[in-house]
């Protein structure tokens, strides 16, 4: 019983206020998941060839700024750095395959939770009302975010098993439900060179989406294969750069609703997360059909 919540802005005075109403939407979900929370926010696109990288440490006095030496002194260029309790947000000019075996080497216990132009993840172990405090994700703006509260069921509660889930540049993915073909599905990305980081069943989701991604199909066509290809019950929500998408499965168990006005464009597991929005009394509401894919993208 996953909560899930997403919020795209269709106006660009939203922005400033993304993460103040990305934080409420979360505390509503707080109820169906207390285990852990997260956010990833898409905000401050870098130029290519930069490069945003989400990096997590479990201890909140982390020296980052040692990190952030040791990365100039590696790698060269101006390397940007911003703390955010026990995440970092460290901006790089480097190739991701390269900067991320590099780190594994040098800081094999520092956590590596997104990588991209625009993408910044924090996620945390406790209940939504605590991480919008700890994090004071109200300060946050952006174009577009998703948010999850977790109740654990198929793997172990840690940081790194909470969502959001991220395994290639600008995508993420959460997810309410429980999938059936994740082990056999997980070894058959390995072997195509798709890397996880645990064993939770939502991550193989992300890395098949990942990996078809990568052979040239888009968001919608990665998604069309999902339904063939994943098994189980499932409503996903999945950021990119440039928008987000929603999939429920074809016998749409899990709960979801969605709205959308001439300003903003929402998903949550619960309607009473997205009544607070502005404007919401007005909005074209309705529950996402199961198997149909529904998608939105920055021009």
């Amino acid at each position: 019983m996953c909560g899930i919540v997403g919020l795209f802005t269709k106006n660009a005075r939203l922005e400033p206020q993304l993460g103040a109403l990305l934080s409420a939407m979360l505390v509503d979900m707080g109820e169906r998941g207390s285990d852990s929370t997260g956010v990833a926010i898409y905000k401050d696109q870098v130029s290519q060839p930069a490069m945003k990288l989400t990096l997590f440490h479990p201890a909140t006095n982390y020296d980052w700024t040692r990190l952030g030496e040791i990365v100039t002194k590696n790698f060269g260029g101006k390397v940007n750095l911003s703390i955010r309790t026990n995440h970092a947000i460290i901006t790089v000019m480097e190739q991701l395959d390269v900067i991320k075996r590099w780190m594994h080497q040098q800081f094999p216990d520092v956590r590596l939770m997104s990588a991209g132009d625009t993408i910044e993840i924090y996620k945390e172990i406790g209940t939504a009302a605590d991480f919008v405090e700890h994090f004071n994700l109200h300060e946050l703006h952006g174009t577009h975010a998703l948010g999850h509260t977790r109740m654990a069921t198929e793997s172990a509660v840690t940081t790194e098993h909470a969502h959001p889930f991220s395994t290639g540049l600008d995508l993420c993915l959460v997810h309410n439900g429980s999938l059936s073909n994740h082990n056999r599905l997980r070894q058959q990305l390995q072997r195509k060179g798709i890397e996880f980081e645990t064993d939770n069943d939502s991550e193989v989701a992300a890395g098949y989406l990942t990996w078809q991604l990568s052979q040239g199909a888009t968001l919608d066509q990665a998604l069309e294969s999902a339904l063939k290809d994943i098994d189980g019950f499932y409503t996903f929500a999945i950021g990119t750069r440039d928008g987000f998408a929603v999939l429920r499965d074809p016998i749409a168990c899990k709960p979801a609703v969605m709205a959308e006005t001439d300003d903003w464009v929402a998903v949550a597991s619960e309607f009473r997360t997205i009544a607070h929005l502005p404007n919401a009394e007005n909005a074209r509401i309705w529950e996402p059909a199961p198997a149909t894919i529904y998608s939105w993208h920055r021009t």
